[in-house]
């Protein structure tokens, strides 16, 4: 039985065996509806749906919705069968607490009865994905920006950067910005985050969004109780954030120069073999238009060696991005496991869960 791999985003879970060439076979929602546990909801009852996020900006919060989830994934999802569980690889955010890891691992084998575990920091699998072990990861998920650079497999810790602006944020914007413009029209929060992934995307440059005006094209959306409505420089204006964080109400540098000043940090012996293996991962980095104006801010930024991204290999799954550190998961657990450099029941057992930290490095 090949190994799982799992990595639990703050919006979706991707996981899957360890194929390295082919996408995770489930990538769900991490958000969950927690039913009554009694039996005394009837159908004519009426209840308020209860939801929960088990990962909050990257790092696990919830450790029973999250048992729950796995339960579903690997029993369910997965067909592992209880008493033959297997071994499974799980991916680490940038600088997760020492706590969440080994919570995690207590988890595994003593919840879950697993026969080993690996585990290793989303950075350096997203770079594995691509067919690299030194060069720097831009990863804007659901809940956070991480910037790290990686040097011979191992991340720079104290230069990486969390910045707090993920996909939420820019879905709270969005849903701020057509407020205005439809004042009286009452849109979730589902649908907001849906009107985002269909339209969301980035002008030019800076310029090229300050000249966006009413007059820019407007893409009519139809919302599930029929209302339509129209979606113009709104759009744009999610994109330019992440450019321009002072739309957020944030007093701090744009992407790119967030990226530049975190490798300035870093011997410049570096810099060069960081700034030009540079990876975009995460789902809003798939915005339309982002890789795009990425390159052309980073032609015009100031270092001397500029950044310059890494196509993923024409061999690997479309939409790389949007799970890159699964597929360097699955490339690792190729070679963890195998080899035995992963931790064993019996090194459970004996270490306890403090184990994580000597040999998931």
């Amino acid at each position: 039985m090949e190994a799982a791999v799992v990595d639990p985003g703050s919006k979706l879970l991707k996981a899957g065996p360890a194929i390295p060439d082919q996408a995770p076979s489930m990538i769900i929602p991490t958000h969950m509806k927690r039913m009554p546990e009694d039996e005394s909801v009837t159908e004519n009852s009426q209840f308020e749906d209860v939801t929960v996020d088990p990962v909050v900006r990257g790092f696990i919060k919830d450790w029973d919705a999250m048992e729950d989830l796995l339960h579903h994934v690997l029993y369910t999802g997965l067909g592992w069968e209880i008493g033959n569980e297997g071994q499974i690889l799980f991916t680490d955010p940038l600088s997760t607490p020492k706590a969440i890891r080994e919570q995690l691992v207590q988890l595994m084998f003593e919840t879950f009865n697993i026969s080993g575990f690996y585990a290793s920091e989303q950075a350096v699998l997203s770079l594995y994905a691509v067919g690299r072990i030194s060069g720097c990861t831009v990863d804007i998920g659901h809940g956070k920006i991480d910037i790290a650079p990686v040097i011979e497999g191992a991340v720079h810790h104290i230069a990486s950067r969390r910045i707090e602006i993920g996909g939420i944020d820019l879905t709270r914007l969005l849903a701020q910005e057509l407020g205005k413009s439809h004042p009286m029209v009452n849109i979730s929060t589902a649908d907001v985050e849906k009107i985002k992934e269909l339209y969301a995307c980035c002008a030019e440059d800076e310029l090229a969004y300050s000249k966006i005006g009413d007059s820019c094209q407007l893409e009519t959306h139809t919302l599930p109780d029929g209302q339509v409505i129209t979606v113009g420089r709104e759009r744009y204006t999610v994109g330019e954030a992440l450019f321009q964080p002072q739309i957020l109400g944030l007093d701090t540098h744009g992407i790119v120069e967030q990226l530049v000043r975190t490798i300035s940090t870093v011997s410049s012996d570096n810099h060069r073999q960081l700034l030009e293996n540079t990876v975009l991962c995460g789902g809003t980095s798939s915005m339309t238009g982002f890789e795009e104006r990425f390159q052309k801010e980073a032609s015009l930024c100031s270092s001397a060696v500029r950044p310059s991204l890494v196509k993923a290999p024409e061999y690997m799954p479309e939409n790389l991005s949007l799970y890159s550190a699964w597929i360097g998961g699955a490339i690792l657990a190729k070679v963890v496991f195998p080899q035995n450099q992963h931790i064993t029941k019996a090194d459970y057992d004996e270490n306890g869960p403090s184990i994580v930290h000597r040999k998931c490095f």
